[in-house]
């Protein structure tokens, strides 16, 4: 090229996006990140809220990955449109709510979008084949370059060599030479070459960045959509499906419990939203009442939030009951035994 060649590098805070990134810039390409937000990346809501992380870094990977490759980083915002890929998605849920192979063609083909609006000529990603069991295999990494429209402008440096040359490489802007043959589940060549480079802190390289992933929070999620009219849903749904113990007492309410200082304020941020109670003669949680409730069902969760505070082992307890008029009631309770707590309450 008579100019030099620019790419767009999907960066997610992890290693693999890292290294791919480096492999690029080393080749004397311009080199700028994007990064798309869904709302379901865990970069550091829970770590940041829960007093019992507050050892562990406070920072947006993707940032920081951007900061220590000295690239520029473009956060763009997908929420709206990340529903349908959630909602709708063609290749159907990995082993969880994670659409994984939608995803990644969604997100392929917002960073197609991009390049062409900023005259960029390639994409980047850290793909490695057989990584991931949805959408990095031989079979579906065709689908993803076919349905994002991004056909051979997408580049995967770590594992390039297993996969037929992009245009790229067939155009000399990028040496196959110096890409990488990197296959299967093992990290052990990843974490070679971030030593190559003198990349020492980085994400968990086994490490996944989305709640859609992890079995206990899609659980959560679908017993949200199972319980509503439709399976809408805004972004404070899905933050606070991230914080706290989530009881389900009866089918028309939820529970959502603190279970430390840190949850307990940022649930506070939400108090006008939901009928709350707290413990009043005992320290206790914060409980946030998600669904219409009446006095009986109050009464219920009066019982089961005391036995999560200090007075779990008093005769009674007194509850503070705040409406979303800011009405207080007070009520005297039992707590419930630990053997009352059902099993089948929890999502």
């Amino acid at each position: 090229m008579s100019t030099q060649a620019k790419a767009v590098s999907l960066v997610s805070g992890g290693l693999d996006s890292m290294l791919a990134t480096r492999a690029i810039m080393d080749q004397g390409i311009h080199v700028e990140g994007i990064n798309f937000f869904t709302g379901f990346c865990v970069e550091g809501h829970t770590h940041a809220i829960r007093q019992e992380d507050r050892q562990k870094p406070k920072r947006n990977n993707a940032l920081w990955v951007a900061e220590q490759l000295g690239i520029k980083l473009h956060i763009v915002d997908v929420i709206e449109e990340y529903k349908d890929v959630l909602l709708n998605p063609r290749h159907g849920y990995g082993q969880n709510m994670n659409p994984c192979l939608d995803c990644k063609g969604f997100m392929v083909r917002k960073a197609y979008e991009w390049i062409q609006q900023n005259d960029f000529d390639f994409i980047i990603t850290g793909e490695v084949l057989g990584q991931r069991p949805m959408s990095q295999r031989k079979d579906t990494m065709p689908v993803v370059q076919r349905e994002s429209g991004a056909g051979d402008l997408l580049l995967r440096p770590l594992c390039a060599k297993h996969l037929p040359p992009t245009l790229p490489e067939r155009e000399g802007w990028v040496e196959r030479d110096k890409l990488f043959a990197f296959n299967g589940r093992s990290r052990k060549p990843q974490m070679a070459l971030a030593q190559e480079y003198g990349f020492t802190d980085y994400a968990t390289p086994a490490g996944g960045c989305c709640f859609l992933t992890d079995k206990a929070y899609s659980e959560k999620l679908v017993d949200m959509w199972q319980h509503r009219s439709s399976r809408d849903y805004q972004l404070d749904d899905i933050m606070l499906l991230k914080v706290g113990r989530h009881l389900r007492p009866r089918p028309h309410f939820k529970m959502i419990i603190s279970r430390e200082e840190g949850e307990g304020k940022f649930l506070e941020g939400y108090r006008k939203q939901f009928l709350h109670l707290r413990t009043h003669s005992h320290a206790g949680p914060l409980v946030l009442i998600d669904g219409e409730v009446s006095d009986d069902d109050i009464h219920l969760a009066a019982r089961i939030a005391a036995r999560y505070g200090q007075g779990r082992d008093a005769e009674q307890v007194e509850i503070e009951v705040i409406a979303l008029d800011e009405q207080h009631q007070m009520l005297q309770v039992r707590p419930f035994g630990q053997d009352e707590i059902s099993p089948k309450w929890r999502v």
